[in-house]
């Protein structure tokens, strides 16, 4: 008889595998995006997709929001947004002859936040994101209005255009779970994409999961084992992702200003554990934490001089910790 861990363990493997696959009904090609996004879906994470203009990013996240039952919210950022358009605001009304302030909700209450080109928005606009991101919760006047759960923000950026453009601080940075390159398609992905958008018959996209599964998900991921050793791995990589550690290896020291924080170690387990899962092992093992980490840590190196004015890649940098880990 299967135990209640391993009826569970099979559930979050069926259900993911049935989203990721309802998915790619639409979606062709960026089998690993999809794959890493819903991987932070499940850990209950956010996700910065980069990728220049007409790539999918932002067909890949409505696509997913229909395969998921949950509600659906966008917001378009530009330059002249405001704070109050993301969260919302208070708004005089009248009621029984009496006039009060009445919280009118903003976009971002939902389940699924489409951050629209967020590097358009203002440093000011930006950060109306920092608290819903973290605290899963909006203050307005002093007073918390709690979103619903689950809830992630998924935001696209184009990493080519500078005009118009502010770059994500690195507190904002550090609050999405994964940041992700979507790459151009092959030819026979560009194929494929040109049948499926030319002709007379679109796929329909079913919902085929919803928020308590989602919430299921994330609770199983938090019964897997993770053995001391793996769990020191992980840390050492992290680790020597600072320059000022002594383990860390020469390109470390010398390219990078600042390295990953305590959030990129939990991002990094948490995403350990769902590849373990679905390669059907109930334990953590080390090439499960070496697969996630450059999607984890990436974004969260801050480069020095140097390693801007060389054109360094923070995920050679990624390897090479993660080499000087073992």
């Amino acid at each position: 008889m299967q135990s209640t861990f391993e009826s569970d363990a099979a559930r979050f493997t069926q259900t993911f595998q049935t989203i990721r696959d309802e998915v790619g009904k639409f979606i062709v090609g960026q089998q690993e995006v999809i794959e890493n996004v819903l991987i932070a879906v499940c850990c209950g994470g956010h996700v910065l997709l980069e990728g220049v203009p007409g790539l999918g990013k932002t067909a890949m996240v409505t696509t997913l929001a229909k395969a998921l039952d949950l509600k659906f919210g966008r917001i378009q950022f530009t330059p002249d947004l405001l704070p109050s358009d993301v969260v919302g605001t208070q708004v005089l009304s009248e009621r029984d002859g009496r006039r009060e302030l009445v919280f009118q909700h903003g976009p971002v209450f939902c389940n699924i936040l489409l951050a629209d080109e967020i590097n358009r928005a203002t440093p000011k606009t930006q950060s109306a994101l920092l608290e819903t991101m973290q605290e899963k919760r909006v203050t307005v006047a002093g007073v918390s209005h709690p979103l619903d759960q689950p809830f992630f923000v998924l935001a696209t950026q184009n990493p080519i255009e500078n005009d118009g453009t502010y770059p994500l601080p690195e507190a904002q940075l550090d609050r999405f779970f994964f940041k992700l390159q979507v790459e151009l398609p092959d030819h026979a992905e560009f194929a494929e994409i040109l049948n499926r958008t030319g002709g007379n018959h679109t796929p329909v996209i079913q919902p085929v999961a919803h928020g308590g599964d989602i919430l299921h998900m994330g609770r199983t991921l938090r019964e897997i084992p993770v053995a001391k050793e793996v769990q020191d791995h992980l840390i050492r990589i992290v680790r020597n992702t600072h320059p000022e550690n002594d383990k860390a290896p020469d390109k470390v020291r010398k390219f990078v200003r600042h390295g990953a924080s305590p959030r990129a170690a939990q991002a990094m387990l948490a995403a350990g554990r769902v590849r373990a899962l679905l390669d059907g092992r109930f334990h953590v093992a080390r090439e499960d934490v070496d697969a996630v980490a450059a999607a984890a840590l990436c974004h969260r190196l801050i480069l020095s001089f140097e390693g801007e004015a060389d054109g360094i890649k923070p995920a050679d940098l990624v390897r090479s910790a993660i080499r000087s880990a073992y």
